[in-house]
């Protein structure tokens, strides 16, 4: 299978991301750019945050060039490790452009969310290799595979999740740096989520922590909330409670009943989970407990 994205042109394939997580203490932005202007790397953009400039942690996003590097990928890695993250004992990570993250998207029979993320990355706006899409029904076959990405239908009957668990796990192994979940409406086991640790995204169709778990329209209706929302968030064993990436509500009334409420939730839900998507495969996320540094 090909993919629409390609990162052909200079500055993309070029483009490295680094991502730090530390102490917050004095010098780390300047000994971070000496190091790389040393090796030749061109720095393109810097987004910082700290939590508290006395004893705060310290959060940092940093893009830059690598062809006139002095060094090839391995060697400066080993070398930043070095000279740079084990004294101020970061926790960091060095990713690349031009090496594409795989996405693997599980979804029940709602399709709007797949939908988006689909269109999306046919028009290349999403840096990514759709593997295949894994459904526990076949509805959306045919419109995945009009797109040529790999449909896989894995029923989940009563008292079988295990077995489909370690099928979808199967069709994953190798094939998935991340695992998005498209209102795919079955709970995943805690060795499923361990397997993919920070790797898995959902979107909630409510603005958590509100409405937690199923049916959640019809609890707002319920509550008669006057706000709606979609929450993206990384999913942990605890339902509905990981780290979140992004959300958006939109104001409603009296007047919408719980079908209105999904209708009107629907747009909600695929623009919040593309972004959150987006985010993490441009390496904008990092993940501080429970709660996400995102640089956007």
């Amino acid at each position: 299978m090909t993919t629409p994205f390609a990162p052909t042109t200079f500055e993309t394939a070029s483009t490295a991301r680094l991502l730090v997580k530390c102490s917050d203490q004095p010098g780390i932005v300047s000994t971070i750019s000496t190091f790389f202007y040393n090796h030749g790397a061109n720095i393109t953009a810097l987004d910082q945050h700290s939590t508290d400039p006395t004893g705060g942690t310290f959060f940092l996003r940093l893009e830059f060039q690598l062809p006139h590097a002095d060094l090839p990928q391995s060697v400066l890695e080993r070398s930043f490790e070095r000279a740079v993250a084990s004294r101020y004992d970061m926790d960091w990570r060095i990713s690349y452009a031009a090496e594409l993250k795989k996405t693997a998207i599980l979804v029940s029979r709602d399709d709007h969310a797949l939908m988006e993320l689909l269109w999306r990355w046919s028009r290349q706006e999403l840096a990514t290799e759709i593997t295949m899409v894994i459904s526990n029904h076949g509805d959306t076959r045919a419109a995945v595979e009009a797109f040529g990405i790999p449909f896989h239908h894995v029923p989940v009957a009563k008292g079988e999740k295990p077995h489909a668990e370690a099928k979808m796990l199967e069709l994953l192994e190798g094939e998935a740096d991340l695992v998005v979940l498209a209102r795919y409406m079955q709970i995943l086991s805690q060795d499923f989520v361990a397997r993919y640790d920070q790797r898995i995204i959902n979107i909630h169709h409510s603005f958590l922590p509100a409405f937690v778990g199923a049916s959640p329209y019809t609890q707002a209706d319920e509550r008669g909330v006057k706000l709606i929302g979609a929450t993206a968030h990384y999913v942990t064993e605890t339902l509905d409670a990981g780290p979140i990436i992004e959300q958006d509500v939109i104001r409603v009334t009296h007047r919408q009943s719980v079908r209105d409420l999904k209708e009107l939730g629907a747009s909600i839900e695929r623009q919040v989970l593309a972004r959150a998507v987006r985010w993490h495969l441009e390496d904008r996320v990092i993940i501080d407990q429970n709660k996400t540094v995102v640089f956007v």
